[in-house]
């Protein structure tokens, strides 16, 4: 019903939002978390910049984990963000 509704890219991109923690570990996780999909573009808000940096270099690996899943085919690009007022 939600691919005859044409919904699933947006369903399939919601899945890998809750399912975060799951796909990028615990670890992860805690400092970057998974807020929204847009349009093949997931949007991650990372505690602050060294992180940030950390995962920009980790960025194909993160892809790799996330395209595992059936569910993560939809996503095209991963943006990191700060928490700074304005990017959340």
């Amino acid at each position: 019903m939600i691919g005859s509704l044409g919904l699933s890219k947006s369903y399939n991109g919601w899945l890998v939002v809750t399912r975060w923690p799951e796909i990028v570990g615990e670890q992860i996780a805690k400092r970057a978390k998974a807020t929204r999909f847009d349009n093949g573009v997931l949007f991650v808000v990372v505690e602050d910049a060294a992180w940030r940096q950390n995962l920009s270099m980790e960025i194909d690996n993160i892809m790799a984990a996330i395209r595992k899943y059936p569910f993560g085919k939809v996503i095209k690009q991963v943006r990191l963000v700060g928490t700074e007022r304005g990017h959340t």
